[in-house]
């Protein structure tokens, strides 16, 4: 009960900000110019390349997906600290573990409504053009499903960041970082010459754009989905732990 009224708290202050509001405008509209962008590519000959391939693997994807992540989780934890409304929150009967949830769960929350929007975009295609945008379903699971793990493990970073600090600026400038080194990680093998395949393999681990570009054809793999899944915990793990020291020393 407690976690659940924690979880509406923290909804409720995300579209009470007019920060959100913000944030959800400029998506939808770098978004909307995505789509519009992958069709008009499409149109320029024949391409094996499906929409759902054109609309998830290009820059202006990975710009907008990497960029939003310390805009959702950067007023999480230090908005509070800042504001001094943490200290009636550590002293209510109500278990860190708790805390750290669901304010993790509501940027979670506000991150798949920022993405929900993009269904329209190829239900609108499909009734105006009478044409599938992926050859079958998987293409289309796969590549949502893989935009959940990934920003799962994102905000589960942004929500580390936001903990360890009263700044917002600075939370998201350290979170924004932190996922910049690891999705130019993924990129190494681009950069590096004679790659030896132990490197390719360490690499294809952080290859957010591989994992999405396989996902998107409808390439299903287990190793992707365990990697994100591990990872978020831990960072989770880790948010719960500096949250807690900060009650310690309160």
């Amino acid at each position: 009960m407690n976690f659940f009224t924690l979880l509406r708290r923290e909804i409720r202050a995300f579209f009470l900000s007019p920060i959100a509001w913000v944030v959800l405008f400029f998506f939808l509209l770098m978004t909307g110019f995505n789509f519009y962008a992958g069709i008009a590519a499409l149109n320029r000959g024949p391409s094996e390349v499906t929409v759902i391939e054109a609309f998830f693997n290009t820059i202006f994807f990975w710009f907008g997906f990497v960029l939003v992540f310390p805009l959702i989780t950067m007023r999480l934890f230090s908005e509070e600290y800042k504001m001094g409304t943490i200290e009636p929150l550590m002293t209510a009967p109500v278990r860190d573990s708790h805390v750290v949830l669901a304010k993790y769960c509501g940027a979670l929350f506000f991150y798949i409504i920022l993405w929900l929007p993009s269904l329209l975009y190829f239900i609108i295609f499909s009734r105006i053009t009478r044409l599938a945008t992926a050859g079958a379903s998987g293409p289309f699971l796969g590549a949502y499903s893989m935009l959940l793990l990934i920003g799962m493990f994102y905000l589960s970073i942004g929500c580390l960041a936001s903990a360890l600090t009263r700044n917002q600026i600075i939370a998201a400038i350290m979170s924004f970082s932190i996922i910049t080194l690891l999705f130019f990680m993924g990129l190494l093998t681009f950069f590096v010459l004679n790659v030896t395949p132990a490197l390719r393999e360490v690499t294809g681990y952080f290859s957010a754009i591989e994992h999405m570009s396989e996902a998107s054809r409808g390439i299903l793999d287990s190793r992707p989905f365990v990697f994100y899944l591990s990872l978020t915990a831990f960072f989770l793990f880790l948010t719960f732990h500096v949250f807690q020291s900060r009650r310690w020393r309160n």
